[in-house]
């Protein structure tokens, strides 16, 4: 797993660098892609990065037009950040290499295969995020001290 981790994260390195983003910005539109639509605020809290640093991620993606603002419908006084950059085709032009040797890897192995394959991705799925919470957690109470 923490193989597949490393290769995941240079991958992800690779994409944000071919489409002139930094990492941390890449993360952030792919977050925004699962998650939808957020608040600055909230996608600060979820990659752990300051309010004045997601201020400028924004404005940076915001700029190449992989994301955009709008005011929350039911609070005035919110902005919420809305993703755009699957939209576009140098993303999608991107993905395409990965897509197509995905699906052929997934071809290879039967129906009940992939089903506890996909059961077991969605399971360790789980097990990251609550780690990655007791880690937050612990470096929160860290900084207290």
């Amino acid at each position: 797993m923490r193989g597949l981790g490393t290769r995941t994260i240079l991958y992800q390195q690779n994409v944000a660098s071919s489409l002139g983003l930094y990492n941390n910005d890449f993360i952030s539109v792919d977050i925004l892609r699962e998650k939808g639509p957020t608040t600055a605020g909230e996608l600060s809290k979820i990659t752990g990065l300051a309010t004045g640093s997601i201020t400028a991620l924004i404005d940076r993606l915001e700029k190449v037009g992989y994301v955009r603002r709008e005011n929350d419908p039911n609070d005035r006084r919110r902005v919420i950040i809305v993703p755009q950059y699957e939209e576009k085709e140098e993303v999608i032009n991107t993905y395409i290499p990965l897509h197509n040797a995905m699906v052929k890897l997934a071809s290879s192995y039967t129906e009940e295969e992939l089903a506890l394959i996909t059961q077991f991705l969605g399971k360790a799925s789980t097990v990251l995020e609550d780690q990655i919470e007791h880690l937050s957690s612990t470096k929160r109470n860290k900084s207290m001290k």
